[in-house]
């Protein structure tokens, strides 16, 4: 090959990557490309060339794709978050049912046969901005030295100056305006990370859109927020203003917020409505960032297992107890499992908000806690619920969900790659897969939830997959590794 970085080149992209970049070829040879889409012919600029694949940046489109529309954000390109704005809706649809299904097939090692039968449509979005009732948007400064808070560019800790995210809450803008105006009023500087130095690092924004209560938490890298009560004032006039405080983060870290949370104003929580159920929300809660998308997707663990109104439920990593108060509808006894104390102590109040009596909540690793109730105290599952982080489940959360065998367990999961891992582990051991789904929670992005059934085997045959499948090696490596993707795909293909 006689290509050399800097060069430019024609392509016709054929493909697109697990992160949404195009993929062409020059001579057979596979180029990476950011912002290309399938269907596109482009001139494109070489950046990085490896052994048997490289990058080139996107120069001029030539050709446009018939799935190439007009993105909403100017700063699409450049901001980290919506990698395939540019991209039709309904192929961005098709490329994430595709997502799932390909590591289903080469991660997983089933059958191409068995994951196309169990397949049901994905189920997409109806309003596809404005979508995310949560912000975390970082405070910085420009080239000049001016204040600005936006959004990270792709790769980098640079920030892009935009106070009106497409995908968040409209009054998100004014709130980060109010914040900015105080800062610069009462000379308050933003958090620099190479040198340590600098007050406000994040400012946290959600929104409960049942009830529209707004909650705003100022991360800081001290231990007061000056002249607090003259931001206060201000932030107190925006409609649905509830929450407002500050969060201590004086740590050299990517972590976003502190384990310290102070009121300066309002309610601890705020309170959002989905389904018919209440929750009560803090700053350090994990819930849904979509809850228009949540209710379906809840419906569907609902649904899938199929509760008759006697069954034992273990939902683990619970959150604030989203899925547990669901299934307790349904349930004779839910046991919710999580890490974070301040999770429990909302799932707690959640369940007394709603009256669930049926409900009770461990603090603790689920691999832990799981283990402990089942061997020691006896308590069995007949239907396991869980909903990892991305990275998946702990092996010996596996082991023990194999040896308390429910009838069915239904994996929610954020990341296809670990999902397959994990649900190559749980057929080996006695399981088969009957129903997937994607769910489109987070629109314009690369990212999709999935739903998974499994069904204990009736015997003691373990039919997992077509053995003679070979896996993809790079897939899987990435799945099981704490390495980049970077990294891993130099590696393989090296």
């Amino acid at each position: 090959m006689n290509y050399k970085k800097n060069d430019r080149v024609v392509l016709d992209i054929e493909d697109m990557g697990a992160e949404g970049e195009g993929v062409g070829k020059m001579d057979g040879f596979p180029l990476f490309v950011k912002d290309a889409l399938i269907g596109d012919r482009i001139e494109a600029r070489i950046t990085k060339l490896k052994t048997r694949y490289g990058y080139a940046r996107l120069e001029k489109v030539l050709v446009p794709s018939s799935f190439r529309v007009e993105p909403v954000c100017r700063f699409h390109r450049q901001c980290g978050g919506c990698q395939l704005q540019a991209l039709s809706y309904e192929k961005q649809l098709e490329f994430k049912q595709n997502k799932i299904r390909n590591n289903l097939v080469r991660i997983g090692g089933f059958s191409e046969a068995l994951v196309s039968g169990c397949m049901e449509p994905i189920v997409g979005m109806d309003e596809r901005f404005h979508y995310r009732n949560k912000a975390q948007v970082p405070i910085g400064t420009d080239k000049e030295g001016n204040l600005v808070a936006g959004f990270y560019a792709g790769r980098t800790h640079n920030i892009i100056a935009n106070t009106d995210c497409a995908l968040g809450v409209a009054e998100n803008r004014e709130i980060l305006e109010v914040i900015l105006a105080y800062m610069r009023e009462n000379h308050i500087c933003a958090y620099d990370e190479t040198t340590g130095n600098g007050l406000v690092r994040h400012v946290l924004i959600r929104k409960g859109f049942a009830s529209g209560e707004l909650m705003v938490c100022i991360v800081i890298n001290g231990s007061r927020l000056p002249e607090g009560e003259k931001l206060v004032e201000r932030l107190r006039r925006i409609p649905g203003m509830t929450s407002v405080s500050y969060s201590v983060n004086r740590k050299n870290t990517n972590v976003i917020m502190g384990d310290e949370i102070h009121m300066l104003w309002g309610s601890r929580t705020i309170q959002d409505r989905i389904g018919g159920i209440l929750f009560s929300v803090s700053p350090l809660s994990f819930y849904q960032v979509n809850p228009v998308q949540t209710k379906k997707l809840y419906d569907l663990a609902v649904e899938y297992a199929d509760l008759k109104g006697m069954e034992t439920v273990w939902d683990l990593y619970c959150g604030i107890g989203t899925i547990s108060l669901f299934m307790a509808q349904k349930a004779g006894q839910v046991y919710g499992v999580e890490v974070v104390p301040q999770a429990i102590e909302d799932a707690r109040e959640n369940a007394r908000l709603n009256g669930v009596g049926n409900a009770a909540f461990f603090v603790g690793k689920a691999e832990d806690v799981l283990p402990e109730k089942y061997e020691r105290e006896g308590i069995r599952a007949d239907v396991i619920v869980v909903d990892p982080p991305r990275k998946g489940c702990d092996e010996k959360c596996l082991d023990t969900i194999l040896k308390m065998r429910p009838e069915r367990i239904v994996y929610v999961s954020c990341d296809s790659a670990t999902l397959a891992r994990d649900l190559k582990v749980l057929c080996d051991g006695g399981y088969e897969l009957m129903r997937w789904r994607g769910v489109d929670m987070f629109g314009m992005t690369v990212h999709v939830e999935s739903i998974v059934l499994l069904s204990k085997l009736k015997s003691n045959k373990l039919k997992h997959t077509n053995v003679e499948l070979e896996i993809d090696e790079l897939d899987l490596a990435a799945a099981e590794s704490k390495a980049t993707y970077e990294e891993i795909k130099d590696y393989v293909l090296n």
